[in-house]
């Protein structure tokens, strides 16, 4: 074939294909060829996110340079942004920059991205200027109006048709449907669904919410801090989406199937969470061939730095480090606490994250404290920590001592 255009970046536009061995995809005036229909499905990118106090920036860059070589490499003809696109509703300029060219440097490449609002998103925002980029194949749907935005792409077996549901509540589904029977969450996602004429035999939904299957919920990575919750009214069945030969879902960070493997969460493209330590993060690449889904791969991703998670004697630890940039959430065995521990762990390892104990035959602490102690009243709370520090249980007399404490703190308050 004949080379394309080469632009400014460092990645070649791909050569156009001899005539006759595919439709063009159609996108404006122009003409982009295609062999067949690939896209990476991608979710919670979180930018400007912070971690721990630490600025995770530069990591959201570095990983998204790996899914432009992914691309590249792939032959990747649409990118699927699932949602949480950004970490809070009004992000700082940096990350509002790094979206700006994540999303350039794909339009130069030809790629469409679609794109939905999730629940840190503000979708008025994210719906600035969503005409104008149209134009270049940047479709984004940031708030619901009644109907989920449909765009059809082309390629050799014809029009795929993908449906952008972003975040919805069922009270904005009752505004904008009055006459839809809405009792529940999920009754309200199947109203939204439903104003849908299928326009093409092939669809693909791209949605960021709660879904699960039957009673089984996802797997949590925890980072998520979305207000639904599992097995209530705030969840999706994933039965709403039959209609669908994908479903391309953005909330629970860890990837996962739900229910079968044409439902699928991407999970986030790094780690945000001390809980997901050492989990493998990936992109999902999904061919879409003539009677639907035909094949699903994941495609791992390498971080610029590792999130890992330490246990021993804080001398051990810092004897010898290895890969001193990496993340780390370091749990010490030392029977007491140690003075400047942090100061030299962070010597060593100038990422230190946090530190915590666990000395040699104590349970192991959560790793997270504040979901732990949680709804737990004050006077459990104070016996756990009392056994803990003395080695015993609170007597009788000293339970109602602590009560009468409590009392007279509360009517001073």
């Amino acid at each position: 074939g004949t080379p394309g255009p080469v632009h400014s970046g460092k990645h070649p536009i791909p050569a156009r294909p001899r005539a006759g061995h595919v439709r063009p995809l159609q996108r404006g005036k122009r003409k982009i060829w295609r062999y067949t229909m690939k896209f990476l499905h991608l979710a919670d990118l979180h930018l400007g996110k912070r971690v721990n106090g630490f600025d995770m920036l530069e990591d959201q860059r570095f990983i998204l340079e790996q899914l432009l070589t992914l691309c590249d490499k792939h032959g990747v003809e649409a990118v699927v942004l699932a949602g949480d696109i950004y970490d809070t509703p009004v992000p700082p300029a940096a990350a509002c920059t790094l979206l700006d060219w994540f999303l350039t440097q794909l339009s130069l490449r030809h790629v469409p991205v679609l794109a939905v609002s999730g629940n840190h998103d503000s979708a008025e925002r994210l719906d600035f200027a969503s005409g104008l980029l149209a134009e270049q194949g940047v479709y984004i749907a940031g708030r619901f109006h009644g109907m989920p935005k449909q765009v059809v792409l082309h390629d050799r077996y014809g029009p795929l048709e993908f449906t952008l549901l972003p975040f919805v509540r069922a009270a904005t589904v009752r505004h904008y449907l009055p006459e839809a029977e809405i009792s529940d969450y999920d009754s309200a996602v199947g109203a939204a669904l439903a104003v849908c004429e299928p326009a093409a035999p092939r669809r693909v939904l791209v949605a960021h919410q709660m879904v699960v299957s039957g009673v089984c919920p996802p797997q949590l990575a925890g980072s998520e801090t979305a207000p639904l919750t599992v097995g209530t009214v705030d969840s999706i069945d994933a039965a709403r989406f039959a209609g669908f030969c994908y479903a391309a879902l953005g909330h629970i960070h860890r990837a996962q199937r739900v229910g079968i493997d044409a439902v699928r969460y991407a999970g986030s493209p790094l780690c945000y969470h001390l809980d997901e330590c050492g989990m493998q993060k990936s992109a999902t690449l999904v061919r879409i061939g003539k009677r639907g889904v035909e094949k699903i791969e994941q495609l791992p991703l390498t971080p610029r730095r590792a999130m890992r998670h330490l246990t021993g004697p804080l001398a051990k630890l810092v004897a010898h480090p290895t890969d001193t940039e990496d993340y780390i959430w370091a749990t010490l065995t030392d029977p007491t606490p140690l003075p400047d521990a942090m100061a030299q762990l962070r010597a060593a390892y100038p990422n230190a994250m946090r530190l915590d104990y666990q000395p040699k035959g104590t349970a192991a602490l959560p790793a997270d404290m504040t979901q732990a102690v949680r709804g737990k009243p004050f006077a459990e709370l104070f016996q756990d920590f009392f056994t803990k520090m003395n080695g015993r249980s609170l007597t009788t007399e000293e339970v109602l001592a602590v009560k009468k404490l409590r009392e007279e703190a509360s009517k001073s308050e």
